[in-house]
């Protein structure tokens, strides 16, 4: 194993440890889980896992893979005091705690320009793939090509905005997040969120099904 896959199950237990040391019935409430046969049902865009005392699985009992786990876990562990509901969107540079370059250039390659390398040319494809992820129209009145809102997780939405390659113009996507969202993450696993639904896009778009 390598030293960055050793670290990386090293953090990886570490999330299942913390998330199965939990009073998870003392955040239910607050983050919209419901309750499910042996803990709380918790969906991210729309495939649900079960959150208990031994941690995070899949529906099927499969562990999450890194990604999902990170958001997973964080979106249970940053539970705030109070749960506020602003419907506003905000560009991921407009959340206050999220000036550290290493999440900014994070956002911008895995999420801006992993948008506009897998899908410019492809809107057809993108269409599809948001269609299989649940991607919901949006009345933002935002003047973009494609417009998809997506249910991240119970208390947080997303919003897809993409203009495809035009003349001169090469394509161009980014994703808002309700500007309520930094409370209930922080900056790192807002720009995981962001760059799992790309992923996610993008394997439904161009990756054989299992």
């Amino acid at each position: 194993m390598s030293q960055q896959a050793e670290i990386f199950a090293k953090y990886y237990k570490e999330y299942q440890e913390r998330v199965a040391a939990m009073d998870l019935s003392s955040v239910a409430d607050k983050l919209g889980l419901e309750k499910a046969e042996g803990g709380y049902l918790l969906p991210l865009y729309g495939r649900n896992y079960i959150a208990s005392g031994k941690g995070l699985v899949e529906e099927s009992g499969k562990k999450p893979d890194y990604m999902a786990c990170i958001i997973l876990a964080r979106y249970l562990t940053l539970c705030p005091d109070e749960a506020p509901f602003m419907d506003e969107w905000a560009a991921f540079k407009d959340f206050k705690k999220t000036s550290h370059f290493t999440n900014v250039n994070y956002f911008n390659s895995d999420t801006e320009r992993a948008l506009a390398a897998n899908f410019g040319g492809k809107m057809d494809d993108l269409k599809r793939a948001c269609n299989a992820l649940s991607g919901q129209p949006d009345d933002s009145g935002l003047s973009y090509d494609l417009v998809k809102r997506f249910q991240a997780l119970p208390k947080i939405s997303v919003l897809l905005l993409f203009n495809d390659v035009e003349g001169r113009f090469p394509a161009f996507g980014t994703v808002l997040f309700q500007k309520h969202t930094e409370y209930y993450l922080d900056p790192e696993s807002i720009a995981v969120t962001s760059a799992y639904l790309v992923r996610s896009l993008k394997a439904l778009a161009f990756e054989p099904a299992p």
